[in-house]
This record gives structure tokens, C-alpha cells and sequence, in this order.
């Protein structure tokens, strides 16, 4: 297969491409989208901001199609029930591709394979997230980390949700889950950051893979001889028809939860919360209702979907809604254009609270779906309630809203606010 890093320039467009690539593995020239000999130029997409315009142009002109010209091997799927049929379809769309960029930076990863060995392999790692550790992470770990980061407001009116709250909310869980001193959480938070830079810059990302690995090391090597309660003893120690994870495919999934885990929870929430602060009225509403948490969550993960892509590669000619995609070329789904599909959605670019409509795609779907969806949501079900409770009167900052321009979520392939400037009346006590 074709490295397009070497047949297309560095222009805008091939940046965005090269992103597309990277993020579509993580979930799990100049850029054009070609398709029935139509090109749409992803350098109309002037901004981050009006990604979902572009797609509902695909969607509506052209939803498979090449991307990046008519020479790329890269094509784009944006419609829901295509996107889903591939992702359901592990014999005729490989998981393959994503060891071409994510293995430089990640290494063994079990994004990367299909059948009996991502079937063996998921096995492994799958104990880890079995519902009682759910339940003891719930209590002794999400629940004290926010009431804990919430407390260090106090005394404040006012305080950027995302510098102060959700960058360090997520990655001190996943911290507290692998077993490591939460106080090391701001490390974590930059490895992620760097190692979610990818083929963009490899010297940083495989950088904060190797820092990540040597850190990890006298902790995996520990847990072999004294395991803990903590996720890390479980993935050292876990066994299926006895056989152990090797160390490659242990830092391989390490490296991966770093950034899956963390970073992209980091992300829906601050969507959950721009979302709430922009409708003040459905924000008092929760407030006074914590059960309709839950919509909340579900429906900015619909509206919002944190990382956009998931990709596949063909293992043979295939035909997807009346195109024939060549055997052999990697296949960026859409998920975050799928989810808002007018087919499967009506007025799907509103967040509505009260919206009744079939589930969104949001963690994946088929063989490879997230593993950690549950704990994802765990942590933004609390996160939110317990910022809800203790901080009355939260809304907006209009004093801070014009510096650094309006407040809104930003990104293409990675999107999330980044920044929440907010004030609020107290910081009330946990109950």
C-alpha cells in the first residue's frame, strides 16, 4: 500500500489527511474527497468548526469516496448504515491498517488485529473491565477524584473547566485504575498529548511512548510478583488457556489506554459541559434532575463525538451503497458524520436532551468496540453530577468569553472546547 506521506505535499488539506489517518486508528498533497468523479476539496473546510457542514455535503453528494485525490488509497465512508456495516464486517474490512501508523507510537496493539487472534487477545484484557471492578472504581476512585479536584476551587468564583477540571479529571482516574501516584498525572496528560501527535511528528510521539514505556517498567515488572487490585496487576496476571500477555502486547495496551482512556474522556466532557452551559435553562434542569444525566451524556456523545474516525483496510473488491472500493486501500469511517445522519436522525446537528432515537456509534461497534465505554461513561456521569451539585449558579463567563475569541468545541479529527471559562456563586460542600 501506497505511503502517502511520500506522494503528497505538506499542504493544509495533506496535514488534514495525515490526522485523518492517525485518529481513525486511534479509536478504536493537497486533501480532496473523490468519488463517482466528483471532488470535493477538503480545503473548503476553512475552519475546524465547519467539519460537519463538509460532511453533510458528503453525505449528501457523495458518501464513499476517495480522499486525497484521485491516486489516494485512502477513502471516506460517512453515511450511519455504511459506517456500521463495515465496522460489523471483520472479513472483508480489516483492522490491519492500524498497525501501519499507530504501531511506530503504540506498538502491539489489539486495534490492529482480526479473528481468533484479536478474539484471543481481547479475552485478556477484557477481565480488567469486569462490572466489580467497575463498581470498586465508582466508589473508591471516580467518586474522590472529582469531590478532590472540585475542592482545590474553593474560595474561587470563577475557573476554566478545562484547565481546572476536565484535563486533569479523566487522566487522574485512568492513573488511579493502572495503579500509579495520581500526582504523576500531569505526565500522563502530556505522553497523551504528544503520543496522540502520531506520523504528524514522530520524534515527539514515539518520544512519550518510550518516556511512558521506561516509566511503566518497575511497575509491570512489580505487579508480575505482587499484584495489586489495580488494572496493571490484572492485564500482567490475566490468563486465558494458559497463556499470559508477553510484555510487547502488555505496554501495548498501556500505551493505548493512555490516550483512549483519558484523553478522549477528557474531551466528551468538556462537550458535556458546553453543551449544558450554552442552555442554562437544561442545565438547572439536570441540576434539579440527576437521572437525566445520562441523556446528557448519550446525547452529546451523539452530537459531539470526541474522536471522529475509526479506520479499516479492504481484504477484497467491495461494494458500499453503489461504489466499488478497490481491494487493499484504507477506509476512514466517519463516525462522527454518522452520527449526525438525517436518515437516522431528525435535525441531528441540535443537542436535545429529550431526543428518542435509535443509539449512536460513538465507542464503535461490532468486535472492536471500546472496552472501556462503561468506565467512560461512569466518569462522566459523575464528573458532571458532582460539578452540577457542588457549583451553584455555574454558567458562562461573559467577562472571560472574549479572550482568545468565542468559546466553542474545535477540532477535526480530536474535538472538544478548549477552553470553559465559567464563573459560579460558591463551592458547596459533597454530599
Amino acid at each position: 500500500m501506497a505511503n502517502d506521506t511520500e506522494t503528497h505535499q505538506d499542504t493544509p488539506g495533506r496535514r488534514r489527511l495525515t490526522e485523518t489517518r492517525w485518529a481513525a486508528c486511534q479509536t478504536e498533497g493537497d486533501g480532496g474527497f473523490v468519488g463517482g468523479g466528483v471532488v470535493a476539496d477538503t480545503d473548503q473546510v476553512e475552519d475546524d468548526s465547519d467539519i460537519y457542514d463538509y460532511w453533510a455535503e458528503c453525505r449528501r453528494d457523495q458518501p464513499v469516496g476517495r480522499f486525497g485525490g484521485p491516486g489516494s488509497d485512502i477513502w471516506l465512508v460517512t453515511k450511519y448504515a455504511d459506517v456500521e456495516r463495515v465496522l460489523r464486517d471483520p472479513t472483508r474490512f480489516s483492522s490491519r491498517v492500524n498497525a501501519d501508523t499507530m504501531g511506530p507510537v503504540m506498538g502491539t496493539v489489539i486495534l490492529a488485529m482480526d479473528g481468533e487472534e484479536h478474539r484471543h487477545y481481547r479475552n485478556l484484557v477484557a477481565h480488567a473491565f469486569r462490572p466489580s471492578a467497575l463498581a470498586r472504581w465508582e466508589s473508591e476512585l471516580i467518586a474522590p477524584t472529582i469531590h478532590r479536584i472540585i475542592d482545590g476551587l474553593d474560595g474561587r468564583r470563577r475557573a476554566d473547566l478545562v484547565v481546572e477540571i476536565t484535563s486533569r479529571f479523566p487522566v487522574q482516574v485512568i492513573a488511579g485504575v493502572l495503579g500509579v501516584p495520581s500526582e504523576d498525572h500531569e505526565r500522563f496528560h502530556r505522553w497523551a498529548l504528544d503520543m496522540n501527535q502520531g506520523p504528524d511528528n514522530y520524534p515527539v510521539s514515539i518520544a512519550a511512548s518510550t518516556a511512558m514505556r521506561e516509566y511503566l517498567t518497575p511497575i509491570v515488572e512489580d505487579r508480575k510478583t505482587n499484584p495489586t487490585d489495580d488494572l496493571v496487576s490484572d492485564i500482567v496476571n490475566a490468563e486465558v488457556d494458559g497463556e499470559r500477555l508477553d510484555d510487547e502486547h502488555i505496554y501495548g495496551f498501556l500505551r493505548l489506554l493512555l490516550p483512549a482512556g483519558a484523553e478522549t474522556t477528557f474531551a466528551a466532557m468538556g462537550s458535556c459541559l458546553f453543551a449544558l452551559l450554552s442552555r442554562p435553562d437544561v442545565l438547572e434542569r439536570v441540576r434539579d434532575d440527576p437521572t437525566l444525566l445520562d441523556a446528557v451524556v448519550e446525547e452529546t456523545l451523539r452530537w459531539e463525538t470526541s474522536v471522529t474516525m475509526v479506520n479499516r483496510e479492504t481484504t477484497c473488491p467491495v461494494e458500499i451503497d453503489g461504489v466499488t472500493v478497490p481491494e487493499g486501500v484504507s477506509l476512514v469511517c466517519a463516525t462522527g458524520s454518522a452520527n449526525r445522519d438525517e436518515s437516522r436522525y431528525g435535525h441531528p446537528e441540535r443537542w436535545d436532551l429529550d431526543r428518542h432515537e435509535p443509539p449512536h456509534i460513538a465507542f464503535g461497534t461490532g468486535r472492536h468496540q471500546c472496552l472501556g465505554m462503561h468506565l467512560a461513561r461512569m466518569e462522566l456521569r459523575i464528573g458532571l453530577g458532582a460539578l452540577l451539585q457542588r457549583l451553584p449558579g455555574l454558567r458562562f463567563d461573559d467577562a472571560a468569553s472574549g479572550d482568545g475569541g468565542p468559546v466553542r468545541i474545535e477540532g477535526l479529527a480530536f474535538r472538544s472546547p478548549p477552553r470553559l471559562p465559567v464563573v459560579f456563586d460558591a463551592v458547596a460542600r459533597a454530599v
